[in-house]
This record gives C-alpha cells, structure tokens and sequence, in this order.
C-alpha cells in the first residue's frame, strides 16, 4: 500500500476557478445543486478548471464467492462467467447504457472460477474464487493486497491512456453476500439490518443469506480497524478489485464513480486505507439494498439519483454521466451576466 502515499489533497485553486465559473454564469446561484459541486469536485481531481470527461470508461471487475454453496443465491456461479462474456461480447446491460452515454466497458477476470475464451476479457486473475466465508477467510490478506494492486495498475493504465473519468463495475455472483458481510462489520450494524435478497432470493434464502454472514463474522472475528483484514476475510475479488480503482483514481488523479451497494463497500473499504481517497470519488446512485444509504453515509458522500437500481455491472454508475454531461453543457456555453449586462446574483 505504499502507493497510497502518493495521495494528495485535489486542487483547491483549479476548483476555485470552477466555483467562479459557475458563480459568472447568467442564472442564480447554485441552481445546478449537486451538479455543479462535481463539476467543481472533478476540476479539483483534473487540476483544470476546463472540465473534460470525454474518454470514459466502465471498470467491470468479474468474480466467484465461495458462500454460493450456502445457498445464499438464486443462480449458481456459472453465472458469473455467462455474464462476464456477455460483457466482453457487447451484449450486455452495461454495454447498452454504455454505447448511449459514449463510453468503453473494460471487463477484468480478477478471480472467477473458471477460465474465459474470450480475448476482451483483462485477465488479472488473483485466484480462481474465493473460499467460502461461513467457513473460514475469504482469501489470504496477501490475495487481497494483490487485487487491490491490480485495481490501481488498472487506474494507472487508464491514465495513460487519457481516460478522464471511471466507472466501477462488478459481476459475481454471491457478491451482495460478501458486501453485507464487510458493511455489518464497518457500520456496526447486525446482518439481519443490512441483507437484502440480492437478485431474488425467498424468504428461506433470505434466512441462509443472514445465517452465512453471522457464522462468517462469527468465525472470522475481523477488525472493523483494519480494512485489509476486513476484506480478506469476508470480502470477493472483484470488491478489492474496486477498492484499488478507486485508491488508483486518487494516486493518479481521476475521478472515480461509485455504483450500487457493492462499490459503495468498497468506496468504504478504500477511504479506510486512505481518507483522501473519499475526494477523489463521485456517488451516483443510492441502492435499493437495505444498508445502500447508510454505507454512503459513512463515508460522508449523497447520491444524485434514488430510482431503486441494483442491477450491478457498473449500470447505475454509469447514468451519472448524461447528467455530468447536462451540467458541463451550461458550465461551457451558457451565457453569462457580463454578456447579459446584468447585475449578478449575490451570496447571502
């Protein structure tokens, strides 16, 4: 985690020069809301009071639980490779909502179970799944600080690449288990009050799904002080994964948006490791899952949109976009007071 120590705070006067911006144009003041603090907040990440996010790019991290065999799921892992294919085949839900919002779909093998055929698939494999979390650790914290490297390499080759903005995306089944588990620990909150039923589970499932998770904390006794044992021990792949995309995104100063449930765990896990990491982040949507709001909560960032998503893959973060790009159409080319000569709003 050396890396972290590269993080610095975002530039206050590039987001300054932004707020003036903003402030210069013909309309009252902060009538844009929220909008206008992330044309702000990424100018601060960019160092550019010019806000460009025209090459984006959907992160979508693809991995197997070992808790499936608790019954915890509606389908089985198979899924996980059937979808991450779909993905790399163009197919699937992420790619529509990416083709109409203009940006690439990255998907990125860090530990299924299997092994894909398909070349457009980033194989970054850690391990072929985790173990099973009701029985023991996830994976071995060595594993985790791994695929949290492998998520800020992917940020660092993004960069390169001139990439203005990222999108976090994940596909694993049994994956709202994992996440439920790590928020019961962060939020100190029981699991009964932070599982949902996932893509569908019934009552009985519902009773396994929280059953796994307290025998998972139960065994593993993980320190809520310590994000690397959390995760290790109740975690997936694919949410280190994003832990490290979101720590890359502060190390190399691009602005990276947080999904559902799932990504917002690891938005948690990635501002534990380094508080900074938080101002580097952009919150799009809040979950329909039961402890969606109160894990953005505690990492202290709102949502723009409540519509009840959790179809995962990256698909609610990815809607932020349009409305990024709405807001960046005034910012640039609205008309101004001094071209109005008209007086200016004033702060009160």
């Amino acid at each position: 985690m050396k890396r972290t120590d590269k993080i610095l705070p975002p530039d206050a006067n590039a987001a300054r020069l932004a707020q003036e911006h903003w402030n210069s144009i013909g309309k009252p003041l902060h009538s844009l809301g929220m909008l206008e603090d992330l044309i702000i907040k990424i100018a601060g990440i960019s160092g550019d009071p010019d806000v460009k996010i025209n090459r984006r790019c959907a992160v979508v991290f693809c991995a197997d639980n070992g808790v499936v065999c608790e019954g915890v799921t509606q389908t089985d892992s198979t899924v996980t490779m059937t979808v991450a294919e779909a993905i790399a085949s163009g197919t699937s839900s992420i790619n529509r909502l990416a083709e109409a919002f203009n940006a690439e779909v990255l998907p990125v093998d860090i530990g299924m179970n299997t092994v894909s055929k398909s070349a457009k698939i980033l194989d970054r494999k850690v391990a072929p799944g985790t173990g099973n979390i009701a029985a023991g650790a996830a994976m071995s914290r060595e594993q985790a600080a791994g695929a949290i490297s492998v998520g800020i390499d992917i940020a660092g080759e993004c960069a390169k690449n001139s990439f203005d903005i990222l999108v976090t995306g994940e596909m694993g089944i049994g994956n709202t288990t994992t996440s439920s588990a790590i928020a019961s620990v962060l939020l100190n909150i029981p699991p009964e009050n932070v599982t949902g039923r996932g893509a569908g589970l019934d009552d009985d499932g519902l009773r396994r799904k929280i059953g796994a998770i307290k025998r998972a904390v139960d065994i593993n006794k993980p320190d809520a002080d310590d994000a690397l044992d959390v995760l290790s021990k109740l975690g997936g792949f694919d949410i280190a994964g994003m832990t490290g995309l979101f720590l890359g995104g502060a190390i190399y100063r691009i602005p990276v948006v947080i999904d559902g449930f799932i990504s917002a765990v690891a938005a948690a896990l990635a501002v534990k490791i380094d508080p900074l990491a938080r101002d580097y982040m952009l919150c799009s949507h809040v979950s329909a899952e039961p402890a969606g709001a109160e894990i953005l909560q505690s990492i202290g960032l709102k949502p723009l949109i409540t519509a009840g998503l959790c179809l995962g893959e990256g698909t609610g973060g990815i809607m932020l976009l349009p409305l990024l790009d709405g807001a960046l159409s005034v910012y640039r080319s609205a008309h101004r007071f001094d071209e109005l000569k008209m007086k200016r709003y004033e702060e009160y």
